[in-house]
């Protein structure tokens, strides 16, 4: 990172050190670990050095939306390549820079909230370790029509802590994309990654992150969303790649009429495992919260989901929606699900549930009556049924992009065999 760091940053890595240090490693009885492997957070064999790798060759494969307003290529942290057409007053740096130009503002909204999913130990190493990542400040009254497309490769028996520190001002608009990938195939890597997400008053935030690392590798990934007045947030996430990924996601309601979107889709195959904690927080009357999780699993594949909708005292008049659905392609995979409410105040809608089944013989004979083969049948309903929370991005390009890493994702489903 830059040699002229600021002191409250580096204090804060000192505290965080500290604190990684004296917080114990989580144990298969706790509860926030309920069904997780937890032997994948043994991480010490990833510690070596990062390997080179091409960049005019990861430049060249970073391809995302058409006419990003902003784009960022990084490969082990490190910036490789960038390219912005933003409007004037929005700022739009890696964090490294923006740490040097715009020290106060960062340090505004830097990891602000306590990560209380279970990976309080993971958040503190990467408060420790993190060097570099994007930051983005939209000011008021500003909108960005166009998306912020950032690219994360990873290269090398290694660990990257990427952070995403995103914040909108009054009456603003922004919309960003992550994307995590390995350099090769056959490396196994570590990803420790935090995004920091502020939604303004009157605001508009949409986060997209798509997770596609090799099958080898594995990823922490905690996002922290704050939505204040009438603002709306937009959070969604892929996961096709990892051997086994971690996605905390807390989404924090802090003013009337804030809105707060979570979005999943995940397609384990083989032996690969996805665990996702979620926590809507309601904290002000008259927000809503609406949160829709859909994972199709193949193979011996896993996933895990834990979703908890909190509404604070005097919250009233609080509508809250949480939904998890699994699509069981296999006799060997396996979805535990475990939604909760916990509500302190009166007038509300709260609901939650989840749901596992099999594609039934009725769909497949349908269309065999129309010339389609089995096989094919079962994946071209496997890809409709991830549709539903793509199609809740709202926006044609996203949804092209994100659909394009779904296909990609069922096409070598298909060469391995179901």
């Amino acid at each position: 990172m830059t040699s002229t760091l600021p002191a409250w940053f580096t204090a804060r890595q000192e505290s965080a050190k500290t604190r990684y240090e004296s917080t114990p490693t989580p144990k298969r009885g706790d509860e926030q670990w309920r069904f997780a492997n937890i032997k994948q957070l043994k991480f010490d064999n990833l510690s070596g050095e990062a390997n080179e790798a091409d960049h005019s060759d990861l430049i060249s494969r970073s391809t995302g939306v058409e006419t990003p307003a902003a784009k960022f290529v990084f490969l082990n942290d490190a910036v490789i390549s960038s390219e912005t057409s933003l409007p004037e007053g929005v700022i739009c740096l890696p964090l490294a820079e923006a740490l040097e130009k715009h020290s106060d503002l960062v340090e505004q909204h830097f990891m602000k909230q306590e990560s209380r999913l279970g990976s309080a130990k993971y958040a503190a190493l990467h408060e420790a370790s993190v060097k570099n990542g994007l930051f983005v400040h939209i000011p008021d009254n500003t909108e960005v029509e166009d998306t912020i497309e950032v690219h994360h490769w990873i290269s090398g028996e290694t660990t990257v802590f990427p952070h995403t520190l995103i914040v909108t001002g009054k009456s603003s608009k922004v919309r960003v994309i992550d994307i995590f990938r390995s350099a090769d195939d056959s490396t196994p890597g570590l990803t420790i990654g935090y995004k920091d997400l502020y939604a303004g008053q009157n605001s508009s935030l949409d986060y997209i992150a798509i997770q596609a690392l090799n099958e080898v590798s594995r990823m922490i990934a905690i996002k922290e969303t704050s939505t204040a007045r009438d603002s709306r947030s937009r959070a969604f996430i892929l996961n096709t790649g990892a051997a086994w990924a971690r996605n905390e996601s807390m989404s924090r309601l802090e003013g009337p009429g804030a809105h707060s979107d979570m979005l999943s889709v995940s397609i384990p195959d083989h032996e690969q495992e996805f665990d996702q904690r979620t926590f809507q927080h309601h904290v002000s009357p008259n927000t809503n919260s609406d949160l829709l999780y859909k994972n199709t699993l193949y193979g011996h594949s896993k996933t895990i989901f834990s979703g908890l909708i909190s509404v604070n005292e005097k919250a009233h008049h609080t509508d809250a929606y949480q939904t998890c659905r699994n699509l069981l392609m296999t006799d060997d995979c396996e979805a535990n699900s475990m939604p909760g409410l916990e509500i302190n105040a009166d007038q509300v809608a709260c609901s939650h549930g989840s749901t596992s089944a099999q594609i039934a013989d009725e769909e497949i004979f349908y269309l065999q009556a129309r010339g389609i083969a089995p096989d094919q049948a079962r994946q071209l309903i496997a890809r409709g049924y991830s549709i539903e929370a793509v199609m809740r991005l709202k926006n044609e390009k996203t949804e092209a992009l994100v659909l394009k890493f779904i296909d990609e994702k069922f096409s070598r489903i298909a060469i391995g065999g179901v």
